[in-house]
């Protein structure tokens, strides 16, 4: 993209040094995915995240990580090993040039290489380091190591997944490591906004065991203010003002998978669940005025009532029509998609979601995820593919900072880059 398209884009006039390994690449990505400049810094042979998989085409190669295409596209890719003192001082040169630094290293690292905050900020003031590490960079726990499921489970996210007769259960997907960089990023936008109103740049310390607990909801406030821990309920779903799960409430079996079904407060929920079932001639005798009685309908021989006449009509029906009929007549109701209903959903199709993406080298056109949200004056879009490994050695270190290819060459037979 050139660097008048990018103008065009929220962040297009900044660029971003992207260090970080896997706990930090969707960082980068979500500030690329805005138009920065992001450039991927990579050992020599390439990330360690390029050997994650699922590849594409099951074949195992690090220009074929799916996991690596998801994150790193519209970034670019150079090779440079900071083990050598050559490596430090051609950072150094791309840090004069940088705005924002993310970073995993451990608590240290780049001190014991003569490259911690206070020494980048005497060669770029206005630089940003953003920093991001299992439980920050202070605290007694600073040099502890942490994956995903660990920050999951010291940060309260992992205890109340699952079913109460069962150990808590792993959610799939590295969400601890999406919810830091979520949260990093969201940081970086703030240092950068500081920035542009004093010219100062500063030190973002992001823990991700601090970033799991903000997704827990009202958990650790209502232990707070009661005592009382969240327990574990499966697939059923819990009303924060009571105790007993409601009726018409969870994941229920359908035709072709699952539903679920939830109440909103505030509204007639009641009476538009059973004008629903009623429709579809399925209401049995949940029309009958004993029902219309919120206590009586929470009591435990109700709830297996209601649930069962519930769960015998949705037996019957797919999820799309239960989703659309359901819908149509207010209520809150969803289908559970799987990877392929998500990927064909028309909904998302048509509000242009996925963005088709072109692997020259593959000989193939790949469908991406989008962005949550859209910006009328500074659009979200995906640029470029995903880099080859030191893709853009060349362009970055020959045509933008001045190196001859010979000096390149030298540096490539050494290991340096």
């Amino acid at each position: 993209m050139s660097k008048s398209e990018r103008n065009k884009q929220a962040l297009g006039d900044i660029r971003v040094l992207d260090l970080a390994d896997a706990r930090g690449q969707y960082c980068g990505k979500l500030l690329a995915d805005l138009g920065a400049d992001v450039i991927k810094v990579e050992p020599p042979g390439g990330d360690a995240a390029r050997t994650i998989g699922p590849f594409f085409r099951d074949e195992a190669h690090v220009e074929k990580s799916l996991f690596w295409f998801r994150f790193n596209a519209n970034k670019r890719s150079v090779t440079l090993d900071l083990d050598y003192p050559a490596g430090k001082a051609l950072l150094k040169r791309l840090l004069s040039h940088a705005d924002v630094v993310i970073e995993t290293y451990p608590p240290g690292h780049l001190g014991e290489r003569g490259i911690e905050y206070s020494a980048l900020k005497e060669i770029n003031p206005g630089l940003i380091l953003t920093s991001i590490t299992a439980f920050g960079q202070t605290g007694p726990w600073k040099d502890y190591k942490a994956s995903d499921i660990v920050a999951l489970a010291l940060g309260g996210d992992l205890y109340p997944c699952g079913w109460p007769d069962l150990p808590p259960q792993y959610m799939a997907g590295l969400q601890a490591y999406h919810q830091v960089s979520t949260e990093a990023a969201a940081a970086t936008l703030i240092a950068l906004y500081h920035r542009l109103a004093t010219g100062q740049g500063q030190h973002v310390d992001v823990s991700m065991q601090q970033s799991v607990p903000v997704c827990l909801q009202a958990s650790t406030l209502v232990y707070e203010s009661t005592g009382a821990i969240r327990k574990r309920i499966g697939n059923e779903m819990l009303q924060h003002s009571q105790a007993l799960t409601p009726a018409a409430q969870g994941i229920f079996p359908c035709q072709d998978g699952f539903i679920d079904i939830a109440h909103l407060s505030g509204v007639a929920w009641w009476e538009r669940l059973v004008d629903w079932l009623d429709a579809e001639g399925s209401a049995a005798d949940l029309k009958e005025e004993r029902w219309q009685d919120p206590f009586y309908r929470n009591t435990p021989e109700a709830v297996r009532h209601i649930n069962g006449v519930l769960a015998a009509f949705l037996k019957t029906r797919t999820k799309e029509d239960i989703f659309v009929s359901g819908q149509k007549k207010g209520v809150v109701i969803g289908a559970v998609n799987t990877p392929e209903d998500v990927a064909k959903d028309p909904h998302l199709t048509t509000r242009s979601f996925f963005t088709p993406v072109e692997h020259a080298e593959l000989g193939a056109t790949l469908q991406y995820v989008g962005a949550p949200y859209r910006l009328s004056e500074t659009p979200w879009r995906i640029a470029r593919r995903p880099p080859l490994v030191g893709e853009h050695n060349s362009e970055v270190y020959e045509k933008e900072l001045g190196m001859a290819k010979e000096q390149l060459m030298e540096l490539k037979g050494k290991g340096v880059i």
